[in-house]
């Protein structure tokens, strides 16, 4: 039984939330408060967390800060709730390494789409996913590890499938759509907008220079591409 951890200071959201992922057959564990629920992530890892942002004693965009800069916690699949007013903190947010979010108020039926779609991307690769070597990177799909120069680079589930996902497919330019379409599905719900931010945290894990990147590379009004020509 996959296990969810509600953060969240609303009692009314919580019951709502934890009525429809039970209705699903998930577990789940609420706290009212930032702190308590920091605490509680790294007490028992949860497999997927429900976050708001505005929470007392600690922010939700800090405790989304705090837990990918924890190797341990790296891939945990972070949803975030927002206001409706609150476009610049979901951006934040995506900045920081939450996955997705969902706009207060939100419908049960939609919030439950996304943590089961969230908690497929987290699965491992399939067998037929093989590392890739490039340069001075490592990329491995069985692990959902990435290492430069052998050191472990921290990354979030969606993260690493949009970098294996160019790098698996060198020196091809890909629109938003197209990358929306190959790593986060059908059932997505980010907007093309979206790929701007995690190409921007990938820049900032793999590149020497993220300002004049040696992979990750801008085609402008067309797209992005892995470039593997200088390795």
């Amino acid at each position: 039984m996959k296990r969810i951890l509600v953060i969240e200071d609303d009692k009314d959201i919580v019951e709502l939330v934890r009525y429809n992922l039970e209705k699903e057959g998930f577990q789940v564990v609420a706290c009212t408060d930032g702190a308590t629920g920091n605490a509680q992530v790294r007490k028992a890892r949860p497999d997927l967390l429900i976050l708001d942002l505005m929470l007392p004693k600690l922010s939700g965009l800090e405790i989304c800060k705090e837990i990918r800069k924890d190797v341990s916690l790296n891939r945990l699949p972070i949803l975030i709730l927002t206001a409706k007013g609150e476009e610049a903190d979901r951006v934040v947010g995506l900045e920081l390494g939450a996955d997705d979010y969902v706009t207060k108020p939100f419908s049960p039926r939609e919030l439950v789409a996304r943590v089961k779609a969230l908690l497929r991307r987290a699965e491992p690769g399939t067998p037929s996913e093989k590392p890739l070597e490039i340069g001075p990177l490592r990329i491995d799909p069985a692990s959902y590890r990435v290492t430069r120069e052998g050191r472990s680079v921290a990354m979030s589930t969606l993260e690493f499938r949009l970098l294996y996902f160019l790098a698996a497919r060198p020196n091809r330019v890909f629109t938003r759509d197209q990358l929306l379409d190959g790593v986060w599905g059908t059932d997505r719900f980010v907007t093309p907008r979206s790929v701007d931010v995690y190409v921007r945290r990938l820049r900032e894990k793999i590149e020497s220079d993220p300002q004049h990147p040696a992979y990750m590379k801008t085609v402008r009004g067309a797209g992005y591409l892995f470039e593997t020509r200088a390795s």
